[in-house]
This record gives structure tokens, sequence and C-alpha cells, in this order.
């Protein structure tokens, strides 16, 4: 079985890298007739094209710079970030493996048996996250009335922000995407006509979990698909430093181990092939590959110049919150 840790050791540039993995992966595909690892290709082709031809996002994130000087006008005394990134190789690998594993575990639960070829590949065209934005608010404690709570009030405006956001994007060519039911919000503070599109990680959360909201858009004239994501500081610094982060980690490492256990080895060649390919990542050490532009002191002290591990940043746009001494009227 092939694998992207094979390219690692080698030197070579992340697209080179690319190159040689698709390739590969293409070739053992046609051999062994395995059509998923043709998808598999067909995906790691799109990540490629991104590193590669993204003159586009030139375009695309002026688009969602309008976003941002909307706020800055319409909460002028808010704090915010906008970034974009490009998901990096690793975590895309990650991520269409993990799909599979987690696709195949939850339908074999629920029908005593694996599916069919065809399921799957229909399954496996749900990826549209490889462009994403987040944009993260802070209301400085100095705008507080008397008896107001921060978390309460930025609460608010994140969904009022979110309750914008889908239209005032449609007008400048994008389209909203629904989503399909997946963590439907039931929160009061986001609108009807909004709750179809977004999946809300807010009201579905347990203490120190991830929260966020996440709205999915095509983007008409890239032909792209972009995730946005809306979050208040504390809930980005829970993701990204916090309790989050670890328990996301050991939470996928204890659902993989649990998946392989239920599921007999020989059972779906998609499955091991995939779960294979998912834990020889989670255990890789940075500190040992050997890919330009990229160096690593060890799984924390990183220095990604390439896209490897971490995402290529598309725009860092911050916004400093405005008459710091003033009361909101």
């Amino acid at each position: 079985m092939i694998t992207l840790n094979d390219y690692l050791y080698c030197g070579d540039t992340i697209l080179k890298i690319l190159q040689k993995y698709i390739t590969d992966l293409r070739k053992e595909a046609k051999d062994t007739h395995n059509e998923i690892d043709l998808i598999h290709c067909n995906f790691l082709i799109q990540v490629r094209e991104l590193l590669e031809h993204n003159d586009f996002l030139t375009v695309q994130s002026q688009k969602i710079r309008e976003f941002y000087n909307y706020m800055a006008k319409e909460y002028p005394f808010l704090a915010f970030t906008f970034k974009g990134r490009i998901k990096s190789l690793i975590r895309a690998e990650e991520k269409f493996n993990g799909y599979i594993v987690e696709y195949i575990y939850d339908y074999y639960l629920e029908n005593g048996r694996c599916p069919s070829v065809s399921e799957l590949k229909k399954r496996l065209s749900c990826f549209r996250d490889l462009i994403a934005y987040r944009i993260v608010i802070s209301l400085p404690k100095c705008h507080l009335k008397p008896g107001e709570n921060s978390e309460t009030e930025e609460l608010k405006y994140l969904y009022e922000i979110a309750n914008v956001l889908p239209g005032f994007l449609e007008e400048r060519g994008f389209t909203a995407e629904p989503a399909n039911g997946i963590k439907e919000s039931n929160s009061p503070l986001l609108n009807e006509n909004a709750k179809p599109y977004y999946r809300d990680y807010i009201c579905h959360h347990n203490t120190n979990e991830y929260r966020s909201l996440h709205v999915t858009f095509y983007d008409n004239s890239s032909r792209s698909y972009i995730e946005v994501q809306l979050r208040t500081k504390e809930m980005d610094d829970i993701a990204e430093i916090g309790a989050a982060n670890h328990v996301i980690y050991e939470q996928r490492q204890e659902n993989n181990r649990i998946r392989r256990d239920e599921i007999p080895y020989g059972e779906s060649i998609y499955f091991d092939d995939a779960y294979e390919r998912g834990k020889i990542l989670l255990e890789l050490q940075l500190a040992d590959l050997d890919v330009n532009m990229f160096s690593a002191i060890n799984n924390s002290l990183i220095n990604d110049g390439c896209g490897l591990y971490r995402g290529r940043l598309i725009l860092p746009y911050e916004h400093l919150s405005r008459f710091q001494n003033d009361l909101i009227e």
C-alpha cells in the first residue's frame, strides 16, 4: 500500500511530493482496480492545483474583505480578525482517509455490512473546506455596560453577524450551500432563513469542546467551494491552544482504535487502507521529515513554509476596537 509518508524523507518540494504520490497511487489503483484510490488521486490533484494555481484567491479574498469593511463600519467597537488558509497537505490527507473510516464504520454499525463501492464513491464528493476563512470576534471589557456578561454579548454579536453573512456574499457571486441538517442550529439568535446553511457547533457542545459556526459557499467566479468559520476569541482559544485541541486529538485516536476493533481486518480493503494511512499520519514525528521549506524541532515547534503541516495563509486582516474609552450607545 502506498502512503504519503513514503515521500516525506527525500528533500523534495511539496509539489514534487504530490506529483510522485499521485502518479504512484494512480498506477497502483489501476493495477488493483481500486476505484476509491482513483478518487483519492483526484482529491490530491485538487490540493496540488490550489497550491500551484491560486491567483483567483486574490479576487476571492477581496470580496471577503468587503465583509470585513462592512463589519468595521457596523461594529467599530468590536475587535476582530479575518484569516484565510488553504488546508495543509497532511490535514487534507488525514481528512480524506478519516472520512472513509468514519463513513464505513457508521454504515457497518447500522447495516451489518460495509457499503458498496458506488455508495462510498457518492459520499466522497463532499470535501468543501480546502479553502477556509475564519472570523474571530472579541468585545473589549470597556464596552460592557453594568450588569452585562461578555460571553453573552459576544454570542449575540456573533449570531448577528452570521445572520448577515449569507446574503452579503450571495450579492457578490457566492452561493450558500445547505448544511443538510448536520449540526442544525436550535439557537434563537440565528434567523430561520439562515439556519439551513449553518453547522452550529456552539449549541451542540459540552464543556471545553470545540465551538464554532460553519457555513459553506460556492464561489461562482472561481468555481470553488469555501468554508467560513465564525467564533468568539474564547472559542478560538479553546480550539487552538485549549482543551478542545488536545481533546480532539485524543478522541481521534480513541475513535480510530474503536473502529478498527469493530470492523474485522479484510472486511473492507478501503477501510483497511484508509485506517492505516490515517494511523501512520497521526504517529508522524515531524522533526524526522525532510521536505523542502519545512523544519520542525518537535510536533509543536514547527516552521512550515510550504503548506505541508500548516495551512497556507490567504489573508490576515485585523481590526482593533475603536473608541476604547467609550461605552456603546
